[in-house]
């Protein structure tokens, strides 16, 4: 290439680079930017309340058949509708709903072995026509899988097959060309967090279910904690007998700091505890300290949990008796540790 047939492909070369940089953007003031955000969720707000007036026996049956699916709950979309379907069935998985995103282009490639006749199919499609989900359709009829369609045309090929049809239309996207999905993909998520829950209550799912289910996470590691993890025990648990002097017994509550401490009898067995409450029932009552024995001034019958609840339970039976410590008993009601609210802190339980 000589010199002349070079620069001028150089020449070439740069001018199609400095097309394809992207243009500068205008400069937007404030007032602008808030203005847009506003209206966005203006928008959205909207398309989710428009829901409420569709729900109706459809929603029910919908959720019907999802509770007597034997098998999985495939969620399929594409595009957009694709990434919300992933994070519906990642709820409905985490939520007591066996669930899992199925990619429609995938399944025409091999995927569609992933489906069998127990299972049952939410597709996420806002035209109806998605071409990747229509060609699933044969598949679905020939298993006789029930086929619920979440979508914005309920006259589609889609909302027309279909075995349930949730609408999920908005009226105008959120963004200003009425083209990139937004709204529309909001009151789809929207619908499919609304399935969940009203699956999740039907279940009696729990607090502890849920925490099973998210072992590795914050609330699992909250959740599934026992009493026993988190309590002390040994020395580090105050306790005295009914005739330890109130002196003595503030000694050890103070030595311990747990903010009490637990009156045992002989047999190790629970008899009253003293707390920071009953110190000062006891001095108002001008007590003598080196007289007056623990039996005289403790709480009986005081609240304990055992060292196999979790630590929730805990959390609950302080909250609920206004009380900041608890001894800790075994089976047979012996005491083999204590807590307070400091404990549950540090174990990140509340």
């Amino acid at each position: 290439m000589d010199f002349a047939r070079r620069f001028a492909f150089e020449s070439r070369f740069r001018a199609s680079i400095v097309r394809m940089q992207p243009p500068t953007a205008p400069q937007a003031d404030a007032t602008q930017l808030l203005a847009s955000a506003r209206r966005t969720l203006q928008i959205e707000a909207r398309a989710i309340e428009g829901l409420q007036e569709r729900l109706d026996a459809g929603f029910a049956e919908a959720c019907r058949l999802c509770l007597g699916c034997k098998g999985r709950v495939v969620v399929t979309g594409m595009g957009k509708s694709g990434h919300v379907a992933r994070k519906v069935a990642s709820t409905l998985a985490s939520t007591g709903t066996p669930a899992f995103f199925l990619h429609p282009a995938e399944a025409a490639h091999g995927d569609l072995g992933m489906i069998t006749q127990a299972d049952l199919v939410i597709a996420l499609t806002n035209s109806g026509e998605t071409p990747e989900i229509v060609l699933l359709l044969p598949h679905l009829k020939r298993l006789g899988v029930p086929l619920i369609t979440f979508t914005g045309n309920p006259r589609s090929t889609l909302g027309s097959i279909a075995t349930v049809v949730l609408n999920v239309g908005v009226a105008d996207e959120a963004c200003p060309l009425n083209l990139a999905p937004t709204a529309s993909t909001t009151a789809a998520l929207a619908m499919g967090d609304a399935l969940a829950v009203a699956l999740l209550e039907a279940r009696g799912f729990t607090r502890e279910a849920y925490a099973e289910a998210h072992p590795g996470g914050n609330l699992g590691r909250r959740v599934l904690k026992h009493v026993e993890e988190v309590m002390r025990t040994g020395d580090a648990v105050p306790r005295v007998s009914p005739t330890t002097t109130l002196g003595e017994g503030l000694l050890e509550m103070s030595k311990k700091g747990l903010g009490m401490t637990v009156v045992v009898d002989a047999a190790g067995k629970i008899v009253g505890v003293f707390t920071d409450g009953d110190l000062r029932r006891a001095l108002d009552s001008q007590v003598d300290i080196h007289k007056t024995h623990m039996s005289s001034v403790m709480t009986r019958k005081p609240k304990s949990i055992t060292a196999q609840s979790l630590a929730t339970q805990a959390v609950h039976l302080m909250e609920q008796h206004r009380i900041t410590a608890l001894p800790v008993t075994d089976e047979h009601g012996e005491l083999i540790g204590a807590l307070n609210v400091h404990d549950l802190l540090r174990a990140g339980v509340v």
